[in-house]
């Protein structure tokens, strides 16, 4: 899900961009100043928990789950691009301070294209914009090429092409064909099961029991569906997320699962404040601002929500910017079946407001508005998001066939979908405001953060599906008035009595393009908002100071990714 030629709201200063944009065009070998001046946006940081409550032998199952975990970098790393595993090779090789910094950036991208500057490459030898088709799909393969091969399946078969759990190789005779990941990736996905089996023989706790040996079978056979049961109804001290999940990698389809790890602890005093939310998620569903045919009545099971501290993340769990929080499974037959869990990285989501969020707000907003930025405000809107997630279209009738928003709406979806769990969090904490529900204190604090927060996630870049949603929002309502820009000082600020009626309107706007899966629609709202304008990029010129995210160490996994 990459546009190329979109404007990137990069943080470096003209002095560092004008070189890297001559790199592009020339192909020069990028300087050591700039790949550090551009790795320092990642700010160093400590990512840990208090693992001492465990029980001895859940101490040790959680070695072994973080042994298992380790797994999914390299796999990932093969995932991303054909390329990747000779490079990094002879990146290591490369003892030079160029081949040094180019080794420490690559690995922050899990690869040799800089994700907050529109993909650039940084290194030369590789294709100059990172390829839409990763290592999902033949790099020669055309949309085109595979939807006319796919028209020719059976049901089944088609259902397997645009799967989660399929690459697409060509034959030897030059025709194409889907392979499982057991298969595709059975170096890694073997002893990744078997690191499972025995951190599951451990453990004393028969949910993370369950759903450690039941995911390693998935591994081996590419049926992921009761292990995702499993996962939904894990209720361990250990809270771990493995395998193939998120699609932002497959920038063809956004068909295409990226394997990744999230080990984590977890916080029973605050899920505790936090579970309340799901109590209230069929009313929230019952009154989203769009036609009454297009709410789902009946929504799945209650869904959990867990807060956790992480100890490790891999794969694409540690990729670029890293995860906040996450709203999993994406099969929607689960989703369906059990809805879907709602995951939040407190230590990571602290680290981020503390190192990137307080000073951009201190660059960007106006002064009444700093002050009501708050880490509560940040925490609970990035719950906000992770449980709107599950709320809205998500299958729908096209042409009276049953179809998924996802496949309907392709590249599109990521980004539209990013941008409608966080105007529509916005929307529903208004609604559990108004209900008494949230206190109307949070009222102030929850928009100005929101503010802050979009300047802080388009800095990802607007290739990006999180970036490029946000840049949406931002658009949006400021051509609402909702918010405010001060010529004078350049700052921005929220308009109370327009950003109410602004946020309704884009949640509207938004869930009725999904509704009615119109693909030509979501790419016209994505063309026309997702952009960056000069005012926002004015600002972001001067944060070019502050890190755009953390780059995390994780000291109880004894060695970093």
């Amino acid at each position: 899900m990459r546009y190329a030629l979109k404007v990137c709201a990069l943080t470096l200063s003209l002095s560092l961009l004008l070189p890297l944009l001559a790199f592009g065009q020339k192909r020069q070998p990028v300087a050591v100043e700039l790949i550090e001046a551009r790795t320092r946006r990642f700010a160093p940081t400590v990512i840990t928990a208090d693992e001492t409550r465990l029980a001895p032998r859940d101490r040790q199952a959680l070695a072994k789950i973080i042994e298992a975990a380790r797994l999914m970098d390299p796999l990932y790393l093969r995932q991303v691009w054909r390329g990747n595993v000779a490079l990094l090779d002879k990146l290591e090789a490369d003892r030079s301070a160029l081949g040094r910094a180019r080794l420490h950036y690559f690995l922050i991208n899990d690869g040799p294209w800089s994700q907050l500057d529109d993909n650039v490459a940084f290194i030369e030898g590789v294709p100059e914009a990172k390829p839409p088709q990763a290592a999902y799909y033949p790099d020669d393969m055309t949309k085109e090429e595979f939807n006319a091969w796919a028209a020719t399946l059976s049901e089944e078969e088609r259902q397997k092409a645009t799967g989660f759990f399929y690459t697409i190789h060509r034959s030897a005779e030059g025709k194409l064909q889907a392979v499982p990941y057991s298969e595709e990736y059975k170096d890694f996905l073997e002893p990744s099961a078997r690191l499972l089996r025995e951190a599951a023989s451990l453990t004393t706790n028969a949910t993370l029991k369950d759903f450690l040996n039941k995911r390693a079978d998935a591994f081996r056979s590419n049926d992921y569906y009761q292990s995702d049961v499993a996962w939904m109804d894990l209720d361990s001290p250990i809270d771990v997320t493995i395998g193939p999940y998120e699609t932002y990698s497959d920038g063809l389809f956004g068909y295409k699962a990226a394997f990744e790890a999230y080990v984590t602890l977890r916080d029973d005093k605050e899920t505790e404040k936090l579970a309340r939310f799901s109590n209230y998620l069929q009313e929230l569903e019952d009154n989203l601002p769009i036609e009454a045919r297009y709410r789902n009545p009946k929504l799945g099971a209650a869904s959990p929500i867990r807060v956790v501290n992480v100890v490790y993340s891999s794969g694409e769990g540690n990729n670029g910017v890293q995860t906040a929080a996450f709203n999993l499974p994406n099969d929607e037959r689960v989703i369906d079946e059990k809805g879907s869990k709602r995951v939040m990285l407190r230590n990571v989501q602290q680290a981020k407001f503390n190192k990137t969020l307080i000073p951009i707000s201190r660059v960007v907003l106006d002064a009444a508005d700093q002050r009501d930025v708050s880490f509560e405000a940040f925490f609970t809107h990035t719950l906000a998001h992770e449980l709107m997630h599950g709320l809205g279209p998500h299958n729908i009738k096209v042409n009276g066939q049953d179809v998924a928003v996802r496949k309907q709406l392709q590249e599109t979806y990521s980004p539209l979908e990013e941008a409608k769990a966080d105007i529509t969090g916005l929307w529903a904490l208004q609604y559990l405001i108004d209900k008494g529900v949230v206190e109307r204190s949070m009222e102030r604090s929850l928009y100005a953060t929101f503010l802050a927060s979009a300047f802080r996630s388009v800095r990802f870049g607007v290739t990006e599906a999180h970036g490029k949603g946000v840049a949406l929002q931002f658009n949006y309502l400021t051509d609402e008035g909702a918010i405010r820009y001060d010529e004078r000082t350049g700052l921005f600020s929220i308009v109370p009595a327009r950003i109410k009626e602004a946020v309704r309107k884009l949640t509207h706007d938004i869930l009725t393009v999904q509704a009615e899966g119109s693909y030509d629609k979501a790419k016209a709202m994505l063309d026309k908002y997702g952009v960056i304008r000069p005012q926002m990029q004015a600002a972001l010129d001067r944060l070019k100071d502050v890190p755009v995210d953390i780059e995390p160490s994780f000291p109880l996994a004894a060695r970093r990714k």
